[in-house]
C-alpha cells in the first residue's frame, strides 16, 4: 500500500486588509440594525426638537423683536442640528432637522406664537 509522504498545502494567512473589511462590515451591520430598531424614537425626538425650536425662535424673533441669530443662544443644548428659516411677511419661523422633521410657528396677534399644523405653512 502506498502512503502519501507530502503534507497537505498550508492555507495562506488572511491579510489584515481582509480582516479589517470583515470588521467594518460587521460594525456597519450592527449600526444599521440599531438604526432600524430605533428610527421611530429618533424621528419622534427630531419632531419634538423642531417644534420646540420653532416656537422658541418665533417668540424670540416676533415677540421680543430680536434678530434670529441672537435667538439661537436661547436654545437648549442638543438642538444644534436644528436649522431655522424666517418668513417675515407672514411672521413665521420654520425649524427643521435635516431629513427627519420640520415644524412651523407663526405669530398670531394677542395669542403670541402658535405651532402650525403640518402642511399648512
Amino acid at each position: 500500500m502506498a502512503t502519501a509522504t507530502s503534507s497537505p498545502p498550508a492555507k495562506a494567512p488572511r491579510s489584515r486588509l481582509r480582516i479589517a473589511g470583515y470588521v467594518a462590515l460587521g460594525l456597519l451591520t450592527i449600526a444599521l440594525l440599531w438604526l432600524a430598531f430605533n428610527f421611530s424614537s429618533i424621528k419622534g425626538k427630531a419632531e419634538l426638537g423642531a417644534s420646540y425650536g420653532a416656537h422658541v425662535a418665533c417668540s424670540c424673533r416676533y415677540i421680543e423683536g430680536r434678530d434670529l441669530k441672537s435667538c439661537q443662544s436661547d436654545m437648549d443644548p442638543g438642538t444644534e442640528m436644528i436649522g431655522f428659516t424666517d418668513d417675515p411677511v407672514h411672521k413665521r419661523i420654520t425649524a427643521s432637522v435635516p431629513l427627519l422633521a420640520s415644524a412651523t410657528a407663526e405669530r398670531r396677534g394677542k395669542f403670541g406664537c402658535i405651532s402650525m399644523p403640518p402642511n399648512t405653512a
